[in-house]
């Protein structure tokens, strides 16, 4: 169970670290990882929210997360990039769908930034793959009030 809840930190503070950095530094910083470039289908690839500053932060969080939590810090980086990696694929089939920026998907919004970080950490803290599906769902099931939390505490601008 131990594994399980310590990937959950890291994952939890690699996902959470692109919103500490937007509340704590506004729109300073930003540079969107798409560059403005847009998709055959005209839309742009990621979109503006979609940044080089939350990808460094989630590395950084996710790194100091695995430090605090006894993982080895490198460990962590990576599963903060992972995480990161899974998020703009989700942005990506957003994008795709036609939804705009920062829309609700339930679902596609959760378990790609989950899934990644979890198959990185998975073979350094051994849990399978009941024990890495437990992880994603687990971050599936809080994120949305985890989020609907930060809004009203100003650390996010929408409840999702």
């Amino acid at each position: 169970m131990l594994p399980l809840l310590l990937a959950l930190g890291v994952v939890v503070a690699a996902n959470a670290a692109p919103l500490i950095a937007t509340s704590a530094l506004g729109q300073r910083f930003t540079l969107p990882v798409d560059l403005g470039c847009r998709f055959a289908d005209g839309e742009r690839l990621f979109g503006p929210a979609k940044t080089v500053r939350g990808i460094l932060a989630a590395v950084l969080f996710g790194g100091l997360a695995a430090l605090a939590l006894g993982i080895p810090p490198a460990l962590g980086a990576l599963a903060g990039l992972a995480a990161m990696c899974g998020d703009l694929v989700s942005s990506f089939v957003k994008r795709r769908l036609g939804m705009a920026s920062s829309s609700r998907f339930l679902g596609v919004d959760q378990i790609p930034e989950a899934l990644f970080p979890v198959l990185v950490l998975a073979p350094h803290l051994g849990y399978g793959l009941a024990g890495g599906i437990a992880v994603v769902a687990a971050f599936a099931v809080l994120s949305p009030p985890a989020s609907w939390l930060l809004h009203h505490l100003k650390v996010r601008q929408q409840p999702y």
